[in-house]
C-alpha cells in the first residue's frame, strides 16, 4: 500500500483530477510531508479508490492527477456494533479498532447503566468526532470502507427494533451466557451479524431480558471481566476471523 492516503468525494464519477479540501491538504503536505510526484491513494469511504500523483502541493489546497481507478470488494460479511457509551475517551478507541477490523455500522447506545448522557448538541459533536476517528483509522489501515456511525440511541429501543440480521449477539456477564464459539457453531455462515456490548457494569438484568425476547443470544467472553473497549475488540476480532472462514 502506498504511504499516502487521503479522503475525498469527487464531484464526478470518473475524475481525471481531484482537488483536496484544506484539511486533507494540510494533513497530506504539512503532516505527512508529501511532495509533488508522490503516489497518493484517494478514497471515498464507499469502496472507490483513485491511484494518483500529487500534481500540486499546498497546505490549503492540493491537486491530484488520477492515474487509474479501482473498486474494492466489500467484505463477505457485515457486522454492526451496538456499543453502550463508555466513560472518557474509550469510545474513540472502540471506533478506531472497529474500523480497522472492518465493522460496517457502529451504533452508540445509552443503556440503564450508562454514565455518559449527551444532549442533542453534544451528541452531534461526538458523532463528528467519532467519524473523524474512523476516517483516521481507515487511512492508517487502508480500509476503503468507512463505517456508518448512527445516532445515539436508547439501548432497549434499539434491541426491540433490531431486524434483518442473521444473528444477534449480546455480550453478558450473567449466568447462562454461552461461548461465542458455541453459538457460532450453531449458525451456518451468518452474513449479517449484530453485536451488542454493554457499558461499565454490563447491561442490567432487565435489559438482558428484553434482548432475549428480541432474539439475542447472550455470549460470554471468557472467565475474566473485560473492560468494555477490550470486550468490543475481543468479540469483533473473533467474529471477523470466524466469518472469514
Amino acid at each position: 500500500m502506498p504511504d499516502f492516503r487521503v479522503y475525498c468525494l469527487p464531484s464526478v464519477t470518473d475524475p481525471k483530477e481531484i482537488e483536496l479540501s484544506g484539511g486533507e491538504s494540510h494533513h497530506l503536505v504539512s503532516v505527512n510531508r508529501a511532495k509533488p510526484g508522490d503516489t497518493v491513494v484517494a478514497f471515498d469511504g464507499r469502496g472507490s479508490e483513485w491511484i494518483c500523483e500529487l500534481a500540486e502541493a499546498g497546505k490549503r489546497g492540493s491537486r491530484l492527477r488520477v492515474r487509474f481507478a479501482q473498486k474494492a470488494r466489500p467484505l463477505p460479511w457485515r457486522i454492526t456494533l451496538g456499543q453502550a457509551l463508555p466513560l472518557g475517551g474509550a469510545m474513540d478507541s472502540i471506533v478506531r479498532k472497529a474500523t480497522e477490523i472492518g465493522v460496517s455500522v457502529i451504533v452508540p447506545l445509552e443503556s440503564e447503566r450508562t454514565q455518559v448522557h449527551l444532549d442533542a448538541d453534544r451528541s452531534d459533536r461526538k458523532i463528528e468526532k467519532w467519524q473523524t476517528a474512523a476516517l483516521e483509522a481507515a487511512k492508517q489501515c487502508g480500509n476503503p470502507w468507512l463505517p456508518e456511525i448512527g445516532p445515539v440511541t436508547p439501548a432497549s429501543a434499539f434491541m426491540e427494533s433490531a431486524a434483518g440480521y442473521d444473528l444477534k449477539l449480546i455480550a453478558s456477564l450473567q449466568p447462562g451466557a454461552r461461548s461465542l464459539k458455541a453459538v457460532l457453531a450453531e449458525h451456518r455462515a451468518p452474513a449479517n451479524v449484530l453485536l451488542l456490548v454493554g457499558p461499565e457494569g454490563d447491561f442490567t438484568p432487565a435489559e438482558m431480558s428484553r434482548s432475549r425476547a428480541a432474539g439475542f443470544e447472550p455470549i460470554t467472553l471468557g472467565p475474566l471481566v473485560l473492560r468494555c473497549e477490550t470486550a468490543a475488540v475481543y468479540a469483533l476480532s473473533i467474529l471477523s476471523y470466524e466469518l472469514a472462514g
